[in-house]
């Protein structure tokens, strides 16, 4: 009996934690846990009314991570608990998977019939997806992003950041190089979106486009050729399999012919951890990518292909925050 029990609260911490990922995701989206991580405290009564939240449904939210020791309540009073610190810094990989890719997981038993998976048999919130990738970005590539930028023998006239999401990589380069001109290129449009009034809010709008376009069958544009810089990150593996990830570079070594240096920035596949240790978000990100068809390439099948593809490698930043995150300093042969 002592076994069974142990299994049921085991279980129930499993479903638990379910509930517990999506009230992360809302609370932050909502503001709670800024509030919590700055003043320490906060009444569930005063939050729900300056916010025009409804009372009982904002102290569910509460309950449910309390359930999972993130916060604490007596009454009406939430605190954080021993769980908070590691929750708030880890925040956007829960929306990434509640409010990015929640559908993809509901629909979990659709998508694995073959005879389903033929094209567009998936969903997934794009501006979720760009708000959350901004942060992940922030402490998984950031500081190795600034460095290779240092670090480039040249000031780039014009840049192009392709999968630029929120666009904060493109704004980023920007601000470090104030003549340079940049394009940014993603195929959701309310990415894009979320992307042009991030560079409106910056002050940067008159010096960056953006364009709507699937990066693997894009036609040349103007300005293209003018490119110095390319940048990439957390969409690589969109390039694969191989043959097509091969075919890839070296379409865009044709697409942007001036480019002195491209930095790729992407996830690897897990090698070598056993399902049980997996950490935050490696689960996550392999499972609904594998919903989705798309192959995580390990490092090994990366530097497999850039010879082949017309690039030559001259530095590699492994940094394995989470997913196994590599950049890649490129530059064409």
């Amino acid at each position: 009996m002592a076994i069974e029990g142990s299994e049921r609260r085991s279980v129930a911490h499993i479903y638990n934690s379910a509930v517990a990922a999506s009230a992360i995701s809302a609370a932050w989206e909502l503001g709670a846990l800024d509030e919590l991580k700055s003043a320490g405290a906060l009444d569930v009564r005063a939050f729900a009314g300056a916010h025009r939240l409804d009372v009982t449904a904002t102290a569910g939210l509460f309950r449910a991570l309390a359930a999972v020791d993130i916060v604490e309540r007596v009454d009406d009073k939430v605190t954080p608990a021993r769980n908070f610190d590691e929750a708030y810094r880890t925040r956007s990989f829960f929306h990434w998977l509640s409010r990015g890719c929640g559908d993809l997981f509901r629909r979990m038993p659709e998508l694995l019939p073959e005879r389903n998976r033929t094209g567009d048999f998936y969903q997934r919130d794009s501006a979720a997806i760009a708000r959350a990738c901004r942060e992940i970005s922030s402490f998984c590539y950031d500081p190795w992003f600034d460095e290779a930028l240092a670090g480039l023998d040249f000031a780039p006239g014009a840049v192009a950041d392709l999968g630029c999401g929120s666009g904060e990589r493109l704004l980023q380069v920007l601000r470090r190089h104030p003549g340079a001109r940049g394009i940014g290129i993603d195929v959701a449009a309310p990415t894009l979106e979320v992307a042009a009034a991030a560079a409106d809010g910056a002050g940067l709008a008159d010096r960056v486009s953006f364009v709507r376009a699937d990066v693997r069958e894009m036609p040349p544009r103007d300005g293209f050729a003018d490119v110095e810089l390319l940048t990439c990150f957390m969409m690589g593996h969109d390039f694969w399999p191989r043959d097509r990830c091969v075919r890839t570079l070296r379409r865009l070594r044709d697409l942007f012919p001036g480019t002195r240096r491209f930095l790729l920035g992407d996830a690897t596949r897990t090698v070598g951890v056993a399902d049980r240790d997996l950490p935050v978000f490696t689960l996550g990100f392999e499972v609904a990518h594998d919903l989705m068809g798309t192959f995580i390439p390990q490092a090994a099948d990366w530097e497999s292909v850039f010879t082949e593809g017309g690039w030559r490698l001259r530095r590699k930043h492994s940094i394995d925050v989470a997913v196994g995150e590599v950049i890649y300093e490129l530059e064409q042969l």
